[in-house]
């Protein structure tokens, strides 16, 4: 028989490794060509590994948790195919000389492949169904380390050690696990538990953290086997930082490092923009307020195209571009992500408004892939929506310069010498001191400032 090797496929946008989060088959599996094989965490994203081989899975490579590079061996499919017949029909295998040439090819094919690696190899071969199974190392499902310690052998073994558990459990089920966080994978693999048996109690049916440790008889505010020496508090998890929490630490530490920043802000009547929105409907829906002041800083940054530049990591070449590649922060499960709508600034405002909900989505339920969430010039953050006024933003480096938005509420507010109730916001634009200097930064706030006060002057612009 034949075993093929697949490895860990470069992900894009120089990634350069990715933490294994779940296996999707397991040894003994049939697969078909682009069957996904297992999901992974990058810096950016959450994503579906598909095998380009076909046959039957003879070895497995990482366990759920670790973290591989790019290049690394991750399947060993046996495609059928009798070593002789192989031989016949294939050309002489690379020596062992030149296997790290052979890697490094590999790579580069990867990278300039017919396709995204995420999407497909070549023509599937059929479907084959997924075999559900417990996480890799049991048996029909997962047992705790009590169990494993005791030399518990099956899963019935494994209950007559832990014994029943009620709160948290439920029957095992088939199909696929509500799982969102890998992070609450690797604590539901650290301590043993097969999802399958846990109770849901996030929204949408979703299993949460606290679902898995209720499932491991423990709740949020119980006591654990360890008590941290320096607080004095018993230790409920010590987790590591997932690796797109690193990422965010690595870049945000850089920019303030190296980014000598400075804010200006103003507020801002947006009263007007705020009856405007309630009158125009898209299929009979209201467009987001996100979406209005996304076309209005496009159109402010026609006139100050700097701020949406990038400078050199020397600090001595500032790039300019033709066009803008808007970022938009998001929240998620995650963490903070910044979906990016490339040549934004060709876009309609139903277009606008159209990919923040796109891209808004897939970045919340983590199917977002690297190039979606990578290549931002400017970002605006309408943090607004979380109630709070205002913010010390940080640049999203290697950007240059980024806009804070803060809640739209009613204020006493002097109009034509009367005191009226008008509904305020505060704008906040953070800016690198290197490109440009505040009366700069000021002009753009200006610009930005009377397209919101007066939105009906640029409807032919939208």
């Amino acid at each position: 028989m034949t075993a093929h090797t697949f490895r860990l496929p470069d992900l894009g946008e120089g990634l350069t490794e990715a933490a294994l989060v779940t296996w999707l088959v397991a040894v003994g599996d049939t697969v078909a060509t682009d069957q996904p094989i297992a999901e992974v965490e990058t810096a950016k994203s959450v994503v579906e590994v598909p095998t380009p081989f076909s046959g039957t899975v003879v070895a497995v490579h990482g366990s759920e948790g670790e973290t591989l590079t790019v290049g690394a061996p991750l399947l060993e499919v046996d495609d059928g195919v009798s070593e002789a017949a192989a031989s016949a029909a294939e050309p002489p295998t690379v020596p062992d000389a030149a296997t790290s040439a052979a890697h490094e090819s590999y790579r580069q094919e990867e990278q300039a492949g017919s396709g995204n690696v995420l999407i497909g190899y070549g023509t599937t071969g059929g479907s084959v169904k997924r075999r559900k199974r417990a996480p890799i190392g049991t048996t029909a499902r997962a047992m705790s380390p009590a169990a494993v310690a005791t030399g518990a052998t099956d899963a019935t073994d494994a209950d007559r050690v832990a014994g029943t558990r009620d709160a948290g459990t439920e029957p095992a089920h088939e199909g696929p696990v509500p799982v969102i966080s890998p992070i609450v994978r690797k604590l539901a693999a650290t301590e043993g538990i097969d999802l399958h048996r846990v109770r849901p109690t996030g929204a949408g049916g979703v299993v949460t953290r606290g679902d898995v440790l209720a499932a491991r008889g423990v709740s949020a505010g119980a006591s654990s086997s360890r008590t941290d020496e320096r607080t004095g508090l018993d230790v409920v998890s010590d987790e590591p930082l997932s690796m797109f929490r690193r990422a965010v630490s690595d870049k945000l530490s850089r920019s303030r490092r190296e980014i000598p920043e400075a804010t200006v802000w103003v507020d801002v009547d947006v009263t007007r923009l705020w009856k405007l929105r309630a009158r125009l409907l898209q299929d009979g829906e209201r467009m987001s307020l996100t979406a209005f002041l996304a076309k209005f800083t496009l159109l402010a940054l026609e006139e100050y195209p700097v701020l949406a530049s990038r400078l050199s990591d020397d600090g001595n070449h500032l790039t300019r571009f033709a066009g803008v590649n808007l970022g938009i922060a998001t929240d998620t499960p995650r963490g903070l992500m910044v979906p990016v709508i490339r040549n934004a600034d060709r876009a309609t405002l139903v277009e606008l408004n159209a990919e923040l909900q796109r891209l808004g989505s897939r970045a919340r339920e983590g199917t977002a892939q690297p190039s979606e969430l990578t290549g931002s010039t400017f970002t605006l953050n309408n943090y607004g929506a979380f109630n709070v006024d205002g913010s010390a933003a940080i640049i999203n480096h290697p950007e240059v310069a980024l806009l804070g938005v803060g809640r739209m509420i009613e204020k006493p507010w002097v109009v034509k010498g009367k005191v009226r109730v008008r509904r305020i916001a505060q704008l906040a634009l953070v800016f690198d001191h290197r490109v440009c200097d505040g009366g700069y930064a000021a002009g753009f706030l200006g610009h930005l400032t009377r397209s919101i006060e007066y939105p009906e002057r640029l409807l032919l612009r939208l």
